[in-house]
């Protein structure tokens, strides 16, 4: 392709899409030092972006694809903050006419991993080098340094990585964006990023009613909890903006927080790290339940005829409210460490699923900073993959092994004040059952087994035989010995 213009005065990168998140990370790349041509479907978005903020920087427009890629520095760089799916596509198919063998397409939305590594795997054929990244951070994050989770094709990582990692958040020097993996595993790692999300999000939430309508507190009262909460071992992000939201008061004086409608949305990611679980068989019973709170809530009106014909049956709290606080505090805590529980379970599934090598440790660390999830106890999750690569569970670590001991007590008593209330706590609750079947050296399934070989013939083991072996019983004194087939999950 003919170049108009020497390398030395080319853009070291081009973005396409300039909502917030676009202009945000341009701008960050722009204080950076890095150059930057920028494009927009619709040119007056374009044009207000160069007049406003990024005047005065090394920013540059194109009104048309073919000029965005002739602005741009060999390998090109050609990074899209679009909506994910067929928008992706569309522009993946434009672009690639107008590209060399060896440039560089990086997808910078929560595109679903999958897509990625389709993605990856058709690019390559056409000599095209694709990364799909993870941002997370929002507004905030993506100008003042996200945490960014690039997979795809490796041999593009050396040619983005000045770039990412410059712009990326940083925790003591260290840039919270390292590479994570071949094809669809930075996207991966992203969906399993906000599946935590999901979960931290509800199971504040919990706490929060708990509080408010368990305990009677005030907003301030709540906020004022709240703040206390995020000097220790709860100290992260969504704690914090949890106690600034309390602050805010509307136009009447009253707390915001009490005009806006009990009725959440949701992207889809979460619903996307549900679905892998089941696919995979991995347990994430907390964040799915998170998915599903969200859905519950969305039946608003129907809620509202249930309260009616159910009305709430209100307990008199007769413990004392500090007391029921620590509770809360610590149902919070050990709850949260379930979350990443689960969400590690299920990369390490992944991981060995798609043959991808993922560096555990190290993706703590990319969420230390910049990101949603970003909390004290990362720190910790790094500490225990560095100490013992091959950890199979987070909570076979000492550390999380005594935070949990120090804290289930009050985890229950928790989660039966919220019972005794008639307040709602799916996410707290379900994890206290992951923690207890997780740790039950028997469980119920030898019914189930027997169940299922009764009426499907399908099978069982026995615990006097070597594993692996199977059996199957004549329940019913007419069926035999033939035997159906059966699956392991």
């Amino acid at each position: 392709m003919s170049q108009t213009k020497s390398q030395t005065d080319k853009a070291d990168i081009g973005l396409i899409g300039l909502a917030v998140m676009g202009q945000n990370l341009v701008l960050n790349m722009a204080d950076h030092g890095f150059s930057v041509a920028v494009y927009n479907r619709s040119a007056d978005k374009t044009n207000d972006f160069l007049a406003g903020q990024a005047a005065q920087k090394t920013i540059q427009g194109a009104y048309s694809l073919p000029e965005l890629v002739q602005s741009l520095k060999t390998p090109r760089k050609v990074m899209l903050m679009v909506k994910a799916g067929e928008v992706v596509d569309d522009f993946i198919t434009q672009l690639v006419p107008l590209l060399d063998e060896g440039d560089i397409i990086i997808d910078g939305g929560n595109s679903l991993y999958t897509d990625s590594t389709r993605r990856t795997n058709a690019l390559k054929q056409q000599g095209i080098l694709f990364i799909g990244t993870g941002v997370s951070g929002g507004e905030e994050g993506a100008r003042n340094g996200p945490s960014i989770m690039p997979g795809g094709n490796v041999e593009a990582w050396a040619a983005v990585k000045p770039i990412f990692q410059a712009i990326a958040a940083k925790v003591n020097d260290q840039a919270c964006c390292d590479w994570v993996g071949k094809e669809g595993a930075g996207h991966y790692v992203k969906m399993v990023h906000n599946g935590i999300e999901y979960g931290d999000m509800q199971l504040i939430s919990e706490a929060y009613q708990l509080m408010r309508e368990g305990l009677g507190l005030s907003a301030d009262e709540c906020h004022d909890v709240f703040a206390r909460w995020n000097t220790g071992v709860l100290d992260s992000y969504l704690i914090e903006i949890t106690a600034d939201i309390l602050t805010f008061n509307d136009t009447d004086g009253a707390p915001l927080i009490d005009k806006i409608l009990d009725s959440a949305g949701q992207k889809g990611t979460g619903k996307w790290t549900g679905i892998s679980s089941l696919d995979m068989g991995v347990p994430l019973t907390l964040i799915t339940e998170s998915v599903y709170a969200r859905c519950l809530s969305s039946l608003k009106d129907e809620r509202g005829v249930a309260a009616e014909i159910y009305p709430r049956t209100i307990v008199a709290n007769t413990e004392d409210k500090e007391a029921v606080l620590q509770a809360i505090h610590d149902a919070l805590y050990a709850s949260k460490i379930i979350s990443y529980t689960q969400g590690y379970m299920l990369m390490k599934e992944a991981a060995k699923e798609f043959k991808w090598d993922l560096n555990y440790g190290g993706i703590a660390l990319m969420w230390r900073g910049g990101c949603i999830i970003r909390s004290t106890f990362l720190s910790e999750i790094k500490r225990a993959f560095d100490e013992q690569p091959d950890l199979q569970n987070l909570l076979q670590d000492s550390f999380f092994e005594h935070a949990i001991k120090s804290s289930q007590a009050n985890w229950r008593k928790a989660v039966i004040f919220g019972i005794s209330q008639s307040i709602p706590t799916p996410a707290l609750s379900s994890a206290l059952a992951f923690f207890d079947g997780y740790r039950s050296a028997t469980v119920s399934a030898n019914m189930l087994q027997a169940q299922r070989d009764y009426f499907g013939a399908h099978t069982y083991e026995r615990i006097d035989a070597p594993r692996g072996e199977r059996f199957h019983t004549d329940w019913i004194k007419s069926g035999g010995n033939i035997s159906s087939s059966s699956y392991e999950v």
